[in-house]
């Protein structure tokens, strides 16, 4: 009879100690790039909020400009304060709004709302002629940071509202 010599099938430890480095360096790079990516994905929540303040906003003063002359001034409503505003170009309008993107008011005049989030900024640009009114709207957030350069987020758009 002839003996039959085994061979070892399996991985050596050096084998196996190499692949367990090469899964943890990967795993730590993967890991590396989780708060990137968390930072990202809440910055993006912030503007899709911010956009939508904005669409409110913008839609508010479509409606605003479509009632008959000299019932601006009647309107209801927490967008009330926007109507009528067309002709004062000099004063902007500054709204404050929650998380969940509903409008805040503040308690006296200057002071931020505690449950303000953003603020929206509504500057109209020239007196309105008979066919478009023009305004400029800025949502920046936190609502309590006044500069621009250091607020975490702001977009601006531009409204051109035909009558």
């Amino acid at each position: 009879m002839k003996a039959h010599a085994r061979s070892a099938a399996g991985f050596s430890l050096v084998e196996v100690t190499l692949a367990l480095g090469v899964a943890a360096f990967c795993l730590i790079a993967v890991l590396g790039m989780l708060p990137v990516a968390l930072k990202t994905q809440q910055a993006s929540v912030q503007q899709t909020k911010a956009n939508a303040i904005i669409s409110q906003i913008v839609d508010d003063l479509r409606a605003d400009v479509r009632l008959p002359p000299g019932q601006a001034s009647k309107a209801q409503g927490e967008w009330s304060n926007l109507h009528g505003r067309w002709a004062q170009v000099a004063t902007p309008d500054t709204l404050y709004f929650t998380n969940d993107g509903k409008q805040t008011g503040s308690v006296s005049p200057g002071s931020v709302p505690t449950d303000a989030v953003f603020k929206a900024t509504v500057t109209y640009l020239s007196p309105p002629t008979v066919t478009t009114s023009a305004a400029a709207i800025t949502v920046s957030w936190p609502a309590g940071q006044n500069d621009l350069n250091k607020a975490a987020g702001s977009i601006e758009m531009f409204a051109a509202i035909n009558r």
